[in-house]
């Protein structure tokens, strides 16, 4: 597999794993890491950044498509989202730092959006959590 394929496959591996559908960027990660072939700084840069423009879809999900929440092919069912939206309240903006966490991570960046937090930080918290995690994953490797 050539470079950019596999950067781009941990981009977009990332980045769907980021949303309400079933990936696991961490695998991928960890194997293209084992091989030896590519750089360790790379892959954390790449599998950050698809993973955090996967939460930020969510967050314009959740800003801009609420009123779509009673659609089939809406990505969050309302007992989901009033869970996230329990667990935001209760821990504020501080939860984003979570948003890697699985089962409760991807809900809170769409409650993030519906709850209207700036995007700015939004970002910053998110990247912090996501990066942090990476970074821990090819540490214990």
């Amino acid at each position: 597999m050539s470079d950019v394929a596999a950067y781009a496959g941990l981009f977009f591996v990332a980045l769907i794993a980021a949303t309400i559908f079933p990936a696991q960027s961490e695998l991928l990660l960890a194997s293209l890491h084992a091989s030896g072939r590519y750089d360790s700084l790379t892959l954390i840069l790449v599998a950050t950044t698809g993973n955090v423009a996967g939460s930020a879809v969510n967050w314009a999900l959740g800003r801009y498509l609420m009123h779509f929440q009673d659609r089939r092919w809406f990505p969050a069912s309302p007992a989901l989202v009033e869970r996230a939206t329990r667990w935001y309240r209760r821990f504020g903006v501080w939860s984003l730092l979570l948003a890697w966490v699985p089962v409760i991570g991807d809900p809170l960046t769409l409650v993030a959006g519906i709850l209207r937090v700036d995007f700015r930080l939004f970002l910053l918290l998110v990247t912090l959590g996501k990066a942090g995690r990476y970074v821990a994953l090819i540490a214990a490797l």
